[in-house]
């Protein structure tokens, strides 16, 4: 769609949030391609993007924890593929919102005390 993903960058939102959420499965593949989706959403419609911040930055935080946390089946190739597409997503947000995402992440850092999430953090804010 391009550009024209604006037009429906509400309902896509809902269905980016809620498929982020549940796992499905080993594979993880539709958790991958939806963060696919939203790496391809935030490139086109960028200036859109730094009023979605707030809600598009917990979601991925707490999918960020999730995946750390989750001790199910999941591969460890699959996990750090999902970590890396996540972290991606932040870096993409902090570039369309001015860094205003490294200033957010500043506080979650200095509190978190699990590495996979640091690192991720990190990568973030080392990102130009």
């Amino acid at each position: 769609l391009g550009i024209l993903v604006v037009r429906h960058l509400k309902r896509l939102e809902r269905v980016i949030l809620s498929y982020l959420e549940i796992s499905d499965g080993p594979k993880e593949e539709a958790r991958l391609g939806i963060l696919e989706t939203l790496q391809c959403t935030i490139e086109h419609a960028w200036p859109r993007m730094p009023c979605r911040l707030p809600v598009l930055l917990k979601a991925l935080l707490r999918f960020i924890w999730d995946v750390h946390t989750d001790q199910g089946s999941t591969p460890e190739p699959v996990r750090a593929a999902l970590l890396q597409r996540a972290t991606q997503c932040l870096i993409l947000l902090d570039h369309c919102s001015q860094g205003q995402v490294k200033v957010l992440l500043e506080g979650v850092y200095s509190s978190c005390e699990e590495n996979p999430v640091r690192e991720c953090i990190r990568r973030v804010q080392e990102s130009t």
